[in-house]
């Protein structure tokens, strides 16, 4: 797994190459966490995209991340799920309150477009 992070806005967007699981997980979530401390961080987009498996210490540890952008009061979109992550998602009942799109413009819509509705 690689994890490319970029940050604007209060706003971090990771991009994920390889697999979402057991031996990555603790990875992914150590250098987010930090990134978000570091950085301030408010809202987190995540490209799975580049992702060709996820299991459930994948989808924990996203709903890690879920949580604690909610509780700061923040936003958490995925998007770009490709067809076996995607049912992944679904099949766990994660999308039924996460939010998700198909490209990062759209991402980056939803944050705008969350952001007025609580302004």
């Amino acid at each position: 797994m690689t994890l490319i992070m970029n940050s604007k806005n209060q706003t971090l967007t990771v991009r994920v190459t390889g697999e979402l699981d057991l031996v990555t997980a603790p990875e992914f979530r150590e250098n987010v966490d930090q990134a978000m401390e570091n950085r301030q961080i408010q809202n987190l987009l995540i490209d799975l995209s580049e992702v060709s498996f996820i299991d459930s210490s994948g989808l924990g540890v996203l709903l890690g991340r879920y949580r604690k952008i909610k509780t700061n009061n923040g936003i958490m979109v995925l998007f770009g799920m490709n067809q076996n992550v995607k049912r992944v998602m679904e099949l766990s009942g994660v999308m039924s309150f996460m939010l998700s799109c198909d490209t990062e413009n759209d991402a980056w819509k939803i944050i705008e477009k969350m952001s007025l509705k609580e302004a």
